[in-house]
């Protein structure tokens, strides 16, 4: 009896660890950005959960040693072709930039290349594949490929077609590549990454596109006639755009779908119709509710939506317009860049800490990734604040932890490095 309320207790922990969270892309390309020590106190403060970074930076990785956060590290687009052409340097980069930090540090993805598919160098579109399988086989020698997931992420140029939903399909020259990237993802159970920003459908056409549509507010919704799905929300629309075109490429079984990138930019240029504090508050407070009630689209209602905000900080040193370096939730300094009932602590040693190493040199368009939050209503538990309309951070967030290779502990640690000892010959 006893063990049968233990496993019903693990059943149900393991339940709560694979709903939704919100998770933050933590971009470094800046000049001015504190060291990761101090941006693990933000997100220590922000209760985050789900950390996505860009590169595999080993000074991040070693300042959240303990923390019990899941990351995300990716492969730098510079290195796919030679992943995809030489075995041994998959193996090389696991055991350079993977192995040292487990298990202190929880690494749960890896991503290979960010939008590959929608780039212009063929070498990249052939090697993209390759290369995911290298890494994935390079896991699987180190017995950890059960526990780390291997994907990449696209931008929705990757579909032909985005609206209606029902009407989702993928560019007809990219199938080639898609499909058996799909067979792929389900055969290794990892998830297919979309970053997805209505700002951008917004600044496209802001006398067509309604505002409070695309910023999760109230309004009437869109109605797919196909289906007679209503969307509340632009966001729930494009992911189920994606959903379509997955069922249409007929790859083989399902795949989960998650937002690598979201956000919204507090400033931009004059010509950047949209870009604000007040509506970066509302488009990223609101996405936190949203997905604090773990409620997926309205074409996948009992899937509930892995989200990661972009980004935690401001980074200057993004090229492009005056957007693209405002997409952070904070300021380099930790002060918040706008008001989402966030109380952030003080954070020392931030000036001019030189971040920008080149490793995150290809952080996207601006977009990826957040933080976990609150679990109910309530002015301080983390409801809407009374006249505000944004979600606030709660105290209450749950706790529930995905897999742990071993825990932190020295004991641990010599288990795990004696179980995978082959992969460091």
């Amino acid at each position: 009896m006893a063990l049968r309320l233990l496993l019903a207790v693990a059943v149900g922990a393991l339940a709560l660890d694979l709903a939704a969270a919100l998770g933050v892309n933590y971009g470094q390309v800046a000049d001015n950005l504190p060291s990761p020590q101090d941006a693990a106190v933000l997100l220590r403060a922000l209760k985050a959960t789900k950390v996505k970074l860009y590169d595999a930076d080993a000074r991040v990785l070693s300042a959240f040693a303990g923390s019990g956060v899941d990351f995300t590290v990716g492969v730098p687009d510079n290195l796919v072709p030679r992943l995809a052409s030489n075995p041994s340097a998959a193996a090389t980069w696991v055991r350079a930039n993977i192995l040292p930090h487990l298990p202190a540090t929880s690494i749960t993805t890896v991503t290979v290349g960010n939008e590959v598919l929608t780039g212009t160098d063929t070498t990249m579109l052939r090697s993209l594949l390759p290369a995911m399988e290298s890494l994935h086989s390079a896991l699987a020698a180190c017995n950890i490929s059960s526990h780390i997931a291997v994907t990449t992420a696209h931008s929705l140029a990757v579909l032909s077609s985005s609206f209606p939903p029902s009407s989702g399909a993928f560019r007809h020259d990219l199938l080639p590549y898609i499909t058996p990237l799909l067979s792929f993802l389900a055969k290794t159970n990892s998830p297919f990454l979309i970053n997805a920003y209505p700002y951008f459908a917004y600044k496209g056409d802001p006398g067509s596109v309604d505002l409070d549509y695309v910023l999760f507010q109230s309004n009437a919704g869109v109605l797919d006639a196909a289906t007679g799905l209503r969307y509340g929300n632009m966001l729930h629309a494009q992911v189920n755009a994606v959903r379509t075109a997955i069922c249409a490429a007929d790859y083989g079984r399902a795949v989960e779908i998650q937002v690598s990138e979201t956000g919204w930019p507090s400033q931009g240029d004059g010509d950047e119709a949209g870009a604000s504090p007040q509506n970066a508050a509302r488009y990223n407070g609101n996405l936190m509710r949203l997905v604090a009630q773990r409620k997926g689209t309205p074409g996948a209602p009992g899937e509930p939506l892995q989200v990661y905000v972009f980004a935690l900080f401001n980074e200057n040193q993004k090229p492009g317009p005056a957007s693209e370096r405002h997409y952070g939730l904070f300021k380099p300094d930790g002060t918040p860049a706008y008001d989402v009932g966030v109380k952030a602590p003080t954070i020392g040693g931030w000036k001019g800490s030189g971040n920008d190493n080149g490793n995150g040199a290809n952080n996207g368009t601006g977009g990826g990734a957040g933080l976990v939050v609150a679990e109910g209503p309530g002015e301080t538990g983390g409801g809407v604040g009374p006249g505000t309309g944004y979600y606030t951070i709660s105290s209450a967030t749950l706790k529930a932890k995905r897999w742990r290779c071993t825990g932190s502990s020295p004991l641990m640690a010599i288990i795990f490095l004696v179980v995978h000892g082959l992969c460091w010959s």
